[in-house]
C-alpha cells in the first residue's frame, strides 16, 4: 500500500515536472473535446427546444376529425380507454355550437364559439379547474376583453331558434370559472361541458331539454355525435392513431408529418454528432496512448530503478494510468470553460431572436458528466500502451545503466 501511495505521488510530480509536455496534451486534448461540447450544445439547443415545444404543446397532440361522421357513446368511449389517448369528448354540430353571451357591464353582444371539455383537457392543464355541468364556462380571454368581464363574473348566455313557426330565446346564467389565454385559444369562444354543448343543440333543433326546463319535442333513439375532440397521450402516439383512424375510414388531420421532420432531425444530428464524438476520441487516445509509450520508453532506466528498490508491476504501470486520468480531467475542465465561453457568446448574438429562458446552445449537468466518463474512459484506454510497456520493464535494466 505504501509502494501505491508512493507511485501515484511520483506519477503526479512527475506530470508536473514536464509541464510543457503536459500541458501540450491538455490543449490537445479541449482542442478536441472543446468543439464536441459546443457542437452538441447547438444541438441540443436548437433541436431539443424544437422537442420540448412539439411536447409542451398540446395542440401538437391533437387529433382532428374532419367532416361528419357518425360516433357514437361507446365509441367515444372506447377510444378514451386507449393507453395512447389522454383525452377524447364527442363534439356537436359546428353549425350548432355557438351562443350569444352578454354582461351588465358592457353593451356589446359577443357570439362565441362553443368548444367541448372536460377533466384532463390538455388545452386547460395548469389554468385552473375545467367546466362542469350546464352553468360553467372557461371563456377565452378575446371574449373576456370585449364583455369586461373576469373570473368569476357570471354572464348571460341566450341561443335562438324558429319551433313551430314562432321564435323563442332561451337564457341561462353561466359563471365565468377562469378566463383563458390567447395562447390556449385565441378566438372568442369558451370551454363547455358537453352536457351544456348537447342542450344548446337539442334546443335549436327542437327537441326537449329536461335538465334546463326547456320544451320541445322528445328526443328518441341514440344519440350521434359528427365528431370529437381528441388528443394523443404523447407526440410518439400521434402517428399510430392517425393510422388506426385512417384504417377505420375515418378522415383525420394531425401534425404528425411536423412531429417526423423534427424527429428525423434529431435522430440524424444525434449520429453526426456520435460519428464526430467516437473519431475525434479515438484520434486522441491513440496520439496520448503513443506519446505515453514514448514517455515510458524515455523513461526506462527511472521506472526500472523503482522495480530495483520494490515497487510492483502494478504500481509502475500506474505512472501513465494516473497522468492519462490527469490529462483527461484537466482536458476537461479546460473544454468545459471553453464551452461556457462559446456558448455565451453565442447566446448573446441570438438573444433577440429567442424567449426569456430560451437558449441556443446549452448542456444539461449530465452532458458534462458524459462528457467526462467518456473522456476518462478514452484516456485510461489510451494508458493501456504505455502501461504494457511499463509493466515489461525488468529491475536488471536499472543495474545495466548504474
Amino acid at each position: 500500500m505504501a509502494h501505491f501511495s508512493e507511485a501515484l505521488r511520483l506519477s503526479g510530480k512527475d506530470y508536473l515536472r514536464e509541464w510543457r509536455i503536459s500541458g501540450s496534451f491538455i490543449v490537445a486534448l479541449a482542442a478536441v473535446l472543446g468543439p464536441m461540447m459546443v457542437l452538441f450544445g447547438l444541438k441540443f439547443g436548437v433541436i431539443g427546444g424544437m422537442v420540448v415545444e412539439l411536447v409542451q404543446d398540446p395542440r401538437n397532440r391533437e387529433v382532428l376529425s374532419l367532416g361528419n361522421g357518425h360516433y357514437n357513446l361507446q365509441w367515444i368511449e372506447k377510444m378514451g380507454q386507449r393507453p395512447d389517448v389522454a383525452f377524447v369528448v364527442p363534439r356537436t354540430r359546428r353549425i350548432a355550437a355557438d351562443i350569444q353571451l352578454s354582461n351588465k357591464g358592457s353593451s356589446r353582444i359577443v357570439n362565441v364559439e362553443l368548444v367541448p371539455s372536460g377533466p384532463g383537457d390538455p388545452l386547460l392543464q395548469g389554468i385552473g379547474n375545467t367546466p362542469t355541468g350546464a352553468d360553467q364556462i372557461v371563456l377565452s380571454e378575446l371574449a373576456a376583453e370585449k364583455l369586461m368581464v373576469k373570473t368569476g363574473d357570471t354572464i348571460d348566455g341566450s341561443i335562438s331558434r324558429m319551433f313551430r313557426g314562432k321564435a323563442e330565446r332561451q337564457h341561462l346564467d353561466l359563471k365565468i370559472i377562469v378566463v383563458a389565454p390567447a395562447a390556449v385559444f385565441n378566438r372568442e369562444g369558451a370551454f363547455v361541458s358537453v352536457e351544456l354543448l348537447q342542450a344548446v343543440e337539442d334546443f335549436r333543433d327542437g327537441r326537449k331539454v329536461p335538465s334546463l326546463g326547456w320544451d320541445g319535442t322528445e328526443s328518441g333513439g341514440e344519440r350521434v355525435y359528427p365528431g370529437f375532440r381528441l388528443y394523443a397521450k404523447t407526440i410518439y402516439d400521434v402517428a399510430g392513431l392517425q393510422k388506426d383512424l385512417t384504417a377505420q375510414g375515418l378522415q383525420v388531420r394531425t401534425r404528425a408529418d411536423d412531429i417526423a421532420v423534427v424527429q428525423d432531425m434529431d435522430r440524424n444530428l444525434t449520429l453526426v454528432f456520435w460519428v464526430i464524438a467516437v473519431i475525434g476520441l479515438a484520434g486522441f487516445a491513440l496520439s496520448l496512448g503513443a506519446s505515453l509509450l514514448a514517455n515510458v520508453d524515455r523513461k526506462r532506466r527511472e521506472l526500472s530503478v523503482l522495480r530495483l528498490v520494490g515497487f510492483h508491476t502494478g504500481d509502475i504501470v500506474l505512472f501513465p494510468v494516473v497522468q492519462s486520468i490527469l490529462t483527461g480531467l484537466v482536458g476537461w475542465l479546460l473544454a468545459s470553460g471553453i464551452f461556457f465561453g462559446v456558448s455565451f457568446a453565442i447566446n448573446k448574438m441570438f438573444a433577440d431572436q429567442l424567449e426569456v429562458g430560451q437558449s441556443v446552445c446549452r448542456l444539461l449537468p449530465e452532458h458534462f458528466i458524459v462528457a467526462l466518463v467518456l473522456t476518462i474512459t478514452a484516456a485510461v484506454i489510451a494508458a493501456m500502451l504505455g502501461g504494457l510497456s511499463a509493466s515489461r520493464i525488468e529491475p536488471s535494466e536499472g543495474l545495466r545503466e548504474i
